[in-house]
């Protein structure tokens, strides 16, 4: 019995005659498939929308393409991913070219991208906006951030190009309206780099010894994708993060970039920059010599109102006759006063020396001292008179001596008396009681002291020689001691 292929059941696989296809591996399988598809779409163009945008840490990028009824994969390797003129974001519509392949690790085909454009203008608006309103969510369009311009910058930078024609403007517009120091930062305005290069210049300006008082970012016209560097976030974060006022003055008057938005001033053309950046030097002048000769006019019309009121008040004042009147009037009558006071007072004072005259006599003066001196010659110092009065003192300090010494403390104890103080702190007691409480004891007798201990009615006893101050002679004065 022969078993046929299409019969089921078959344990094994066996060649069946007429069949000319060997069994193939799976990477066999895989690897004709890779090169079929790589030889029917070594070059491919597809039009799809961005999804899953990824930037590996390798370098490499992944996304997917899409439309309302297909996806595939692509991916973007290294190389390629920095030549990318703008960074893409899932939803905008692109164009990706390219080579189809396989990947045999997951069985799946995908389209390795060598260039990646914006599919058209309204792809490229849609990028935009969509950049546009993720800035403006994180506040950097906020008009609470604008920063009023300097009226009259000393040094002002510029950021462009420096063989372009805008910089010849923006010169030639500071040299006639105000001259001022400019320092150019020379930078490419469009393709891969500018973008980094104006960020980097913003910044560096910002960081230099010196810095400008005022930043002009400028370019001239073009289409939007020659000024598509200027809508680049790098760029737009440096302007909003810049200490210095910044003009954005990027191509003509119908361009808007994201970097019109974050600067703190918008001007339509880079001329229109310049006139922002300077008044004109001539209307400073002439605001000058209009508020000098107003001033001046001001100054006198206030000097001659002054002087004005100052006559009319001296008017109303009264003159030095009216004020000083009076008081001549009265040294007049003082002046006519006066010789007849002094003659007057002249002869009162002769009556009364004429008066005083009479009584001075020069026998009574004479009288007078003579008494004096017999008083004087009756004064005689006496010896005696000290002396005795010295001995009646001696004697009174000898009495008081003698009482003194009868009553000696010591005296007593002579005659038989005890004197009994605390050993410990001292203190004369006078009661049993408190020679009981205070238990050790000093007696004091003539010839010397004992230290007892009292312990109820019993006591012990041993004597202390007698310290006796050394003998002295008989004071001047009594002492107790």
């Amino acid at each position: 019995m022969v078993d046929y292929p299409s019969e089921p059941g078959r344990l094994l696989a066996e060649e069946v005659p007429g069949d000319n296809s060997a069994a193939l591996s799976v990477s066999e399988l895989s690897g004709a498939l890779k090169r079929s598809v790589e030889d029917a779409f070594g070059h491919v163009r597809v039009r799809g929308e961005i999804s899953g945008w990824k930037r590996h840490a390798s370098g490499h990028c992944y996304l997917a393409l899409k439309d309302d009824r297909a996806v595939i994969d692509g991916v973007i390797w290294k190389g390629q991913a920095g030549s990318l003129r703008f960074r893409p974001e899932d939803g905008i519509e692109v164009i990706a070219t390219g080579k189809l392949t396989t990947y045999p690790g997951r069985s799946k085909y995908q389209i390795v991208i060598d260039r990646l454009e914006l599919a058209g203008q309204g792809a490229l608006m849609q990028l935009l906006d969509q950049r546009r309103r993720a800035l403006a969510a994180e506040g950097l369009f906020d008009q609470d951030r604008k920063r009023p311009l300097p009226f009259l910058p000393r040094t002002i930078g510029v950021v462009t190009s420096p063989t372009g024609a805008v910089i010849r403007d923006i010169l030639h517009r500071l040299a006639d309206r105000c001259p001022t120091h400019v320092l150019v930062w020379p930078v490419a305005v469009q393709g891969e780099t500018a973008a980094a290069q104006v960020a980097a210049a913003i910044r560096g300006f910002a960081e230099m010894a010196g810095a400008p008082d005022l930043i002009i970012v400028a370019r001239g016209g073009g289409s939007i994708e020659d000024l598509w560097a200027f809508n680049e976030e790098v760029v737009v974060r440096a302007v909003a993060a810049s200490p210095i006022p910044v003009i954005s003055a990027v191509g003509h008057e119908t361009d808007t970039t994201l970097c019109d938005f974050a600067a703190d001033v918008r001007a339509p053309t880079p001329t229109a920059a310049a006139e922002l950046a300077v008044p004109v030097r001539a209307e400073l002048l002439a605001g000058l010599q209009t508020m000098g000769a107003r001033m001046g006019r001001c100054a006198h019309r206030y000097r001659e109102r002054a002087g004005e009121r100052l006559a009319a008040t001296a008017q109303r004042l009264p003159t030095p006759e009216r004020l000083l009147g009076p008081q001549r009037q009265r040294a007049d009558e003082v002046g006519e006063r006066l010789p007849r006071a002094l003659s007057r007072r002249l002869a009162l004072a002769g009556a009364e020396l004429s008066r005083t005259a009479g009584a001075l006599r020069p026998r009574l003066l004479r009288d007078r001292i003579g008494r004096s001196a017999d008083r004087l010659a009756a004064v005689r110092l006496r010896p005696d008179l000290a002396t005795r009065r010295i001995a009646e003192a001696r004697e009174r300090l000898d009495r008081l001596w003698r009482v003194a010494e009868q009553l000696h403390p010591e005296k007593p104890l002579k005659r038989g008396y005890v004197l009994v103080e605390r050993k410990v702190g001292g203190g004369v007691l006078t009661t049993s009681q408190a020679a009981r409480e205070a238990a050790a004891l000093t007696l004091h007798f003539a010839d010397g002291t004992v230290d007892v201990a009292v312990e109820g009615e019993a006591s012990t006893a041993y004597v202390r020689p007698k310290q006796t101050a050394p003998k002295r002679d008989k004071p001047d004065q009594p002492t107790f001691l």
